[in-house]
């Protein structure tokens, strides 16, 4: 995942990318104030498989020169996806996830989240923030989320996690404010965990 390939080779990006970059931001921005809410997004792209549409445009949003972004070895690690990232975001694509201000991961990969970079106590934001790639979200049904953003609780279904990320993402509450921070990619739209949110059965 050295090269970057020739334009004419690549995928476009958005077609209007300062205004669907900012569209995508204040969704993603809407969905992490409030932590479970489906949230449409207003411009996707025709990315190179197996990216998924929705995780592309979060990261054409959000990804740039100083925000490195690691790509899932089981699948999501391909020169196509790494080279049109770099084309179209300008950001390193890393193989070390320490380093990694962003990371994609298929949902059959999201149990492991040890490595991330959590912050530390004086810099918190220095964490990842994980785009996670489901078949499927669905409010209303599934794990109980309760928290900052959220009036009293809220149900969201991801189809296709493990149960051991749910298990890794209440761990992760426990690191507050240190933690990492979730986006859930899936056809409907996005869903956010922050580091905030509480998971429950």
């Amino acid at each position: 995942m050295t090269a970057i390939p020739h334009a004419s080779d690549l995928r476009p990006g958005f077609a209007d990318p300062v205004l669907s970059g900012q569209a995508v931001y204040r969704a993603v921005l809407k969905g992490m104030s409030y932590p479970g809410r489906l949230q449409a997004l207003p411009a996707t792209v025709d990315a190179p498989p197996p990216l998924s549409p929705v995780a592309a445009g979060v990261l054409l949003a959000l990804a740039d020169l100083d925000a490195p972004v690691w790509l899932d070895p089981a699948g999501l690690a391909t020169d196509d996806v790494a080279g049109w990232l770099r084309f179209h975001c300008g950001c390193p694509v890393v193989e070390d996830r320490a380093t990694a201000a962003f990371a994609v991961l298929d949902a059959t990969s999201a149990a492991d989240l040890e490595g991330f970079a959590l912050g530390t106590p004086e810099y918190p934001e220095r964490s990842a923030t994980l785009i996670i790639q489901v078949p499927r979200l669905a409010e209303g049904e599934g794990h109980t989320l309760t928290g900052p953003g959220i009036k009293g609780s809220t149900r969201l279904r991801a189809e296709g996690l493990p149960e051991g990320f749910w298990r890794a993402l209440a761990d992760n509450r426990l690191l507050f404010p240190q933690g990492l921070d979730v986006i859930l990619a899936a056809p409907e739209g996005l869903a956010c965990l922050p580091r905030t949110t509480i998971v429950s059965e």
